[in-house]
């Protein structure tokens, strides 16, 4: 726990804990008292494993941090944290890295989604069936009243994940989440943001270090009074998703080492390296426009010792053999020598799919402008190849190299059954109620 936080409500000695839900808070005098209440009422009647509710003040200025321990003095099973800074994300990373609990959780203090979610939850987290688990909006049994902007903006943002991250799961933003403590303890120090952008983050890493994410459809009701900035959360998490491509793309985040003691299979060749969409674009545009550069250069000496096309064919295929080759390694993530030469055969198919839109702008050329000089040429030549590069960009990312495909990916042995013990059973809380 930060230093500087200060706790009330807590014992001396923390029994056994199964579950600890942390509800984060900043400025919330008007509801906090009842959405406790109406928490604590539920668990009490619903979840027969041991819990507490943690109140975690996000440096609240009105009266949400008095409220806060007059509940944790009053109400058994409730506890409150204060944090001297702002920030939903710091205040989980830190209530989360100092919980004794098995499970951790947290949910919005609106209580936006029906409790009556929670237990299937946490359950596959308490049997060690899964990792993560989130509630999800998005799910076609999801029952949710909002409005039509916060939809768009919702559903826009989680389609920007999954394509640019390449992210699986559904709904990054729901405020309904949980997380076996053993898995917070090994991924919350590599965890950078402190705000809203705290859930995304610790989903991509948990995905790319192949964690099992349980999704829960979940009913759930937009607060019309939420004082969440839905501008400057947007902008946030757009800075979030560039920060987080750009780590993961320089290798800052130790996803391999994660994988290979974490995961639950095994690390296939795209498993740790596979970039999102964003950085695989900036990794192929960089490496087009070395092969563009290396195209240009390569045709002008050719052009000198034999004919136009020839001398397009020759540095066309040269190039697109390197080019092919870098994006495996590079843009892909696809190492090793397996299906190498399948990978440059389907790179050779591609090529001649530009090759004839290069040749075709050639002959193209040559009929309206018969005197056109080499200069004009490559002119000419090198737009035909930028249309060219993207066509090999799709083709290169949803054929080649495609996720999932048969030769992206080695056949992958059976998955070790867990060792995790199931331990789910009902128990008094003597010490919690």
């Amino acid at each position: 726990m930060n230093e500087t936080a200060r706790r009330q409500g807590e014992p001396s000695e923390t029994p056994s804990l199964d579950l600890d839900i942390v509800m984060p808070v900043y400025n919330e005098q008007a509801t906090l008292e009842h959405s406790v209440v109406e928490l604590r009422e539920f668990l009490s009647a619903a979840m027969p494993e041991s819990w507490r509710i943690t109140i975690a003040d996000n440096a609240s200025t009105d009266a949400t941090a008095a409220i806060a321990d007059r509940l944790a003095a009053e109400l058994d099973g409730v506890r409150a944290v204060h944090l001297p800074q702002k920030g939903r994300g710091r205040a989980l990373k830190a209530v989360w890295s100092d919980s004794p609990a098995r499970v951790l959780a947290y949910l919005d203090e609106d209580l936006s989604t029906d409790l009556r979610a929670l237990r299937p939850l946490v359950a596959p987290l308490l049997s060690g069936h899964s990792d993560l688990a989130i509630g999800t909006r998005l799910a076609r049994s999801s029952r949710i009243i909002r409005g039509g902007k916060r939809e768009f903006i919702s559903r826009s943002y989680n389609l920007m994940l999954r394509t640019m991250m390449d992210a699986k799961f559904s709904d990054a933003q729901c405020g309904f989440k949980a997380i076996r403590s053993d898995v917070a303890r090994e991924l919350l120090p590599y965890v950078e943001d402190t705000g809203w952008f705290f859930d995304t983050e610790l989903l991509v890493l948990a995905e790319r270090s192949g964690l099992r994410i349980h999704e829960v459809p979940v009913d759930w009701i937009d607060d019309p009074d939420s004082s969440v900035d839905i501008v400057a959360t947007a902008t946030a998490d757009i800075k979030g998703m560039w920060r987080l491509s750009r780590d993961l793309a320089k290798g800052r985040l130790p996803v391999d080492e994660l994988y290979a003691r974490l995961g639950r299979q095994p690390l296939s060749a795209e498993a740790g390296h596979r970039q999102g969409l964003l950085m695989q674009l900036l990794s192929f545009g960089l490496i087009g426009g070395l092969s563009t550069v290396a195209y240009a250069v390569l045709y002008l000496v050719l052009a000198h010792a034999m004919p136009a096309q020839a001398a397009n064919f020759v540095a066309l295929l040269v190039t697109a053999i390197a080019n092919t080759a870098a994006n495996r390694r590079f843009t892909f993530g696809v190492r090793g020598r397996s299906h190498a030469a399948t990978h440059h055969a389907q790179g050779l198919v591609v090529f001649g799919i530009a090759w004839l839109i290069t040749s075709g702008s050639l002959l193209g050329l040559h009929a309206w402008y018969p005197r056109a000089t080499a200069g004009v040429e490559v002119v000419t030549l090198t737009a035909a190849n930028v249309v060219a590069t993207l066509l090999r960009f799709v083709l290169l990312r949803w054929w080649v190299f495609r996720r999932g495909s048969s030769q992206g990916v080695p056949p992958r042995p059976a998955v070790k059954p867990l060792t995790v013990p199931i331990q789910i059973a009902a128990r008094e809380k003597a010490n919690q109620r």
